[in-house]
């Protein structure tokens, strides 16, 4: 008798022991199920919400800022020195137009007095400088000015572009003049490496933001300056002038501020021009 109970209830353990494994089966298939169906639904929801980002953040091409849009126009900020805070190399010469166009490339040609230097200017990527160099070769801003500053150690470039450096002799307030009014940065190289490749032509500043006037630099060295001045174009021709003009050096006029000096050869810009936008 006690041997046939204890069959029956192994038995009846075995059954339940198979039944609790089944539902067991059973929930962990519903949890998966309902895993996949969840995942499936937070997809949704992310691709959702990254389609309404997109929509709300960047907008359409149907109204807006279309400088923020890349349209064919941009619009330039402008910031005007006060009449107050001018100094004696200041040459105003008005403002440019606040509306600037992204469409088409530029010739920008340096005449000086050891021969033409040429860049390529693209609009797209700098249509407000592109912008302030028009305006200002077609005041002669640049005209009959000395490039004042070259560095032959380190970042390896020739500087160029203050209204004030004229005439025969250096003098302490060279490198300190511009127009009237300063702009936003444009096209900074914070991808390229090293950020200004021998070539580029690219704007000074005086280290803060929006504070780009007319100085420029050409580089013809590798330079690891950080990427903190825009990039107006790329020399396509006359890179062997710039590189005479570094070959003869500098006096070291600047090494205890900013570096290098004047160039001993001097060179002297007789006529900027910008051509009209083509392509």
């Amino acid at each position: 008798m006690t041997s046939t109970r204890e069959r029956q209830r192994a038995a009846a353990r075995a059954r339940l022991e198979k039944e609790m494994a089944e539902r067991a089966t059973r929930a962990r298939k519903r949890r998966q199920t309902q895993a996949v169906v969840g995942a499936g639904a937070v997809l949704l929801l992310v691709v959702a919400g990254t389609a309404w980002l997109a929509t709300n953040l960047i907008g359409d091409d149907s109204g807006g800022d279309t400088a923020a849009q890349g349209g064919s126009t941009a619009e330039c900020g402008w910031v005007e020195i006060p009449a107050d805070q001018r100094t004696p190399t200041t040459k105003d010469v008005g403002l440019p137009d606040a509306q600037q166009s992204r469409v088409g490339t530029q010739t920008m040609t340096i005449t000086t007095n050891l021969g033409p230097i040429t860049a390529r200017i693209d609009r797209a990527a700098v249509p407000c400088t592109a912008g302030s160099f028009t305006h200002l070769a077609e005041q002669n801003f640049f005209d009959n000015t000395k490039c004042h500053r070259l560095v032959t150690e380190g970042i390896k470039v020739l500087q160029c572009g203050d209204p004030s450096s004229t005439g025969a002799g250096w003098r302490e307030t060279d490198g300190t003049g511009g127009p009237a009014y300063r702009m936003p940065e444009e096209n900074l190289p914070t991808d390229r490496r090293p950020p200004y490749e021998a070539g580029v032509i690219a704007m000074a500043n005086s280290g803060q933001p929006a504070s780009t006037g007319s100085q420029f630099f050409i580089v013809y060295g590798d330079s690891p300056l950080d990427p903190n001045y825009t990039v107006l174009g790329t020399i396509t021709g006359g890179m062997d002038i710039v590189n005479d003009v570094a070959a003869a050096g500098d006096d070291g006029a600047f090494a205890q501020q900013a570096g290098g000096g004047h160039p001993k050869k001097e060179i002297v810009i007789t006529d900027l021009t910008m051509s009209a936008p083509t392509g």
